[in-house]
């Protein structure tokens, strides 16, 4: 009879568990059936992630009410010869051991509201499912789909917004929220620690932006693509850094007995561990990357597209991985593995794989950020460790208001004192109004709900995370026609010179407008590496740029020999990447054609390269050839040998 009982137990988790899986792929058909008929009816109030929580919602209440306790049998057993909790547990009943796993701790005040249904247990998901399964996709995508030219083209306000932004934010809302937690104690609305770390702690994960929604209407709408990639930017890079920031901030530990005090040391400890933890991954990501380039450029698996693309996918994910196992941030190494795959794996890939590599990722981050939402929505109900503090839910509001208007206007205002076109007092207030917070931020607070601080705090992320979704969300089109920003432009075109609503992409004057306005604009750490780039590491990473045995010296001749692609020598005509992005300078360029060279002053071995345009204008340099085919600024027309060659810019960027 027992074995019967235990086989039936079985059999109804197993079914408990199929049924909790179907409701997820449920919400998420009904997801994309709603988003279809929004984008059917041109619906812009509400975005899919908004779609995706309010199924949730919806899911959540049948089954908090709606569903009857199965599971009445739970007995407390005290072990007072123990001080503290194992992992796992052998219990002997009548001569049988069963194993129990620790779940966390429970408050001697809810011991009687623990919960009894199965169903809300199975629906209920280990922390560590959103970090090693959902995260990865939703990462990479961001890396490997960055539009590089215009990202390059604001790399410093990005990484300024991204890194000095989001450490302003975090230590502001931490503080802020501090002063929250005594006006908590002193009207008797804390019933358990808060310490400052914990507000600091807060500060950094409510720090991680996830404008998703903004940028889906942008991209629909064809937005403004420098403010397009001004907030995707900081955004794919704030998470990076708050994740990193959480990490550090928890490895605080002062000397003495008093492990929340202020320590000097154990601060530049924690500023170290942040820049440890930042740069390894930073490595290893970009190695995984490198490794995978080398292994799709001198192995013939482009011959197999299958196996070219699982190699792909698999080297891709297991970076976040093997990140987390050696102590690292995955969120960071699968960053900037994406967006090394996307510079140089990229050009080594079949054309299939090339397409099945983009859509594989596209179709999992679409599947994994809405599963979270849908999740985001299903846990207000189903979660049992909410703690709600109106009081500190108010003061949250408040804080990551002052924290983003302290990020987003001080910093434009020291940016605009160094850049050349400025960023416009419209872009502040739709970057200011675009601090949403999404997947990243519930991901790290449901990461650890084990103290009552990180209950409350969870709790608190999710509300801001509605929030914002749905209510700023819904409001960026209105918000858009207010501030006066221009939609519907291309994003392989510059707009015209002396518009006022895009003081970022401003030029001089009409000359200004072509390759020296860009050349200018662009970040100046980019134009320094570049050469670099293009004459050593394109071409020993992929089957593109000039051949080794032109640009390293004689002596290298045997290594130049092994590692330049056959496919470089037998590429007659001028070599055209696809995929570059970057600015150019005078020098900084070597060109390949056939059989001569061409050099960035437009000297060769054998020939001369020179550039016409259209309508009588004068000759360009061969480097401002260069500088508009890359950036896309129309059809180029070379003279090689006498014999005119036209070819058309593709840019895959």
């Amino acid at each position: 009879m027992e074995e019967l009982a235990t086989e039936k137990e079985a059999e109804e988790s197993h079914r408990q568990d199929s049924v909790s899986l179907l409701t997820f792929i449920l919400l998420l058909t009904l997801t994309i059936l709603t988003i279809w008929l929004f984008k059917h009816r041109r619906v812009r109030f509400l975005h899919e992630t908004g779609l995706a929580m309010i199924y949730g919602l919806i899911v959540g209440v049948i089954l908090r009410y709606g569903t009857p306790a199965t599971s009445g049998r739970d007995k407390s057993l005290s072990c007072t010869q123990e001080d503290r909790a194992f992992s796992t547990l052998l219990v002997n009943v009548s001569g049988k051991f069963f194993e129990y796993t620790l779940k966390g701790e429970i408050s001697p005040g809810k011991l009687n509201s623990v919960e009894q249904n199965d169903m809300l247990r199975k629906v209920t998901f280990d922390p560590e499912v959103f970090f090693n399964i959902l995260l990865p996709p939703i990462i990479f995508h961001a890396g490997y789909s960055l539009k590089k030219r215009h990202f390059f083209r604001n790399l410093g306000s990005i990484l300024a917004y991204a890194f000095l932004g989001t450490a302003v934010s975090c230590f502001i809302i931490g503080n802020l929220m501090y002063g929250v937690v005594k006006l908590m104690k002193i009207v008797g609305q804390l019933s358990d620690k808060f310490y400052y770390t914990d507000c600091l702690f807060f500060g950094a994960i409510i720090s991680a932006t996830d404008p998703v929604t903004v940028l889906a209407i942008f991209n629909e709408l064809h937005a403004d693509v420098d403010l397009y990639a001004l907030l995707f930017g900081e955004s794919v890079l704030n998470d990076a850094v708050a994740i990193v920031l959480s990490s550090s901030i928890v490895a605080y530990q002062p000397a003495g007995l008093n492990t929340h005090a202020f320590d000097a040391a154990a601060f530049f400890k924690s500023v170290g561990i942040f820049l440890g933890i930042f740069s390894g991954s930073f490595t290893m990501g970009s190695v995984t990357g490198v490794v995978t380039a080398l292994v799709t450029k001198f192995t013939k698996l482009h011959c197999f597209p299958l196996l070219e693309t699982a190699l792909f996918f698999l080297m891709s994910w297991s970076t976040f991985l093997l990140a987390e196992a050696c102590g690292f941030t995955g969120v960071v190494a699968v960053l900037f593995c994406g967006i090394t795959q996307a510079h140089y794996t990229y050009n080594n890939l079949s054309v299939e794989s090339r397409s099945r590599t983009k859509q594989l990722f596209e179709v999992l981050h679409f599947l994994a950020e809405n599963f979270i939402f849908s999740y985001m929505g299903l846990a207000l109900f189903t979660f049992q460790k909410h703690v709600f503090s109106p009081i500190f839910i108010i003061g949250a509001f408040v804080a990551i208001f002052l924290g983003r208007a302290a990020h987003i206007y001080p910093l434009s205002f020291f940016l605009n004192l160094g850049r050349r076109h400025k960023i416009g007092w419209n872009f502040q207030h739709m970057m200011m109004f675009s601090g949403l917070r999404g997947a990243m931020a519930f991901a790290l607070a449901i990461r650890d709900t084990a103290s009552y601080a990180r209950q409350m705090m969870f709790t608190t992320t999710l509300l801001i995370v509605f929030f914002t979704v749905w209510i700023i969300g819904g409001g960026t089109t209105p918000m858009l026609s207010w501030l006066n920003i221009r939609v519907g432009v291309d994003p392989d075109q510059d707009p015209p010179p002396n518009n006022d609503s895009f003081q970022v992409l401003q030029g001089d004057g009409p000359d200004s407008v072509g390759g020296n306005r860009t050349k200018q604009e662009s970040a100046w750490i980019f134009r320094l590496w570049y050469s670099f780039d293009h004459n050593y590491l394109k071409p020993t990473l992929t089957h593109s740029g000039p051949p080794l045995t032109t640009t390293l010296p004689s002596w290298c001749g045997l290594l130049a020999r092994c590692l330049t692609s056959p496919q470089v020598y037998d590429n007659q005509e001028p070599l055209r990447e696809e995929d570059s992005d970057f600015i150019l300078t005078e020098g900084d360029l070597t060109l390949t054609y056939g059989d001569s060279t061409v050099t960035a002053n437009g000297s060769s071995g054998s020939h001369t390269a020179s550039t016409s345009l259209e309508g009588g204008r004068r000759t360009k340099s061969s480097a401002e050839e260069m500088l508009e085919r890359d950036l896309g600024m129309g059809d180029q027309k070379v003279s090689s040998r006498g014999t005119p060659l036209v070819f058309p810019l593709q840019e895959n960027a």
